[in-house]
């Protein structure tokens, strides 16, 4: 009787981390994505950790992160793991604002993002 299992979202091969709510701009955020897109995982975190924008931190934890869950969860071997996808979304954005002269207002807009990162197991002779 009971429910039948729910088939995964990402394909045997593949590992899946995603953070919500990082506060920054989807813009700047597809930047530090960008530097490890098709990347093997060792030298993205090599990246990622010397990088100089602020977010690369939180970009840096969300690769750790789905590198854990390729190894504990799917039993992926780590040594062999490239960025397979990073991509960016927008999320909410916070709406402030600032009084300025003759009586107008100024917007000021707080957006937040989310990332998600795949790692993919590709073979060593494929990396060639």
């Amino acid at each position: 009787m009971g429910k039948e299992k729910t088939p995964r979202r990402v394909a045997e091969n593949e590992a899946m981390a995603k953070v919500r709510m990082l506060r920054t701009s989807p813009q700047k955020l597809n930047l530090v994505a960008q530097l490890i897109r098709g990347k093997k995982v060792e030298k993205a975190l090599a990246d990622l950790t010397f990088s100089k924008k602020r977010i690369a931190g939180d970009v840096k934890k969300c690769l750790q992160s789905a590198i854990a869950n390729a190894e504990n969860n799917h039993g992926l071997d780590v040594d062999e793991l490239v960025v397979a996808e990073a991509f960016v979304g927008k999320n909410l954005v916070l709406k402030r604002g600032r009084p300025r002269a003759r009586g107008r207002y100024g917007r000021i807009l707080k957006p937040f993002s989310e990332l998600t990162i795949k790692v993919r197991q590709v073979a060593a002779q494929e990396q060639a």
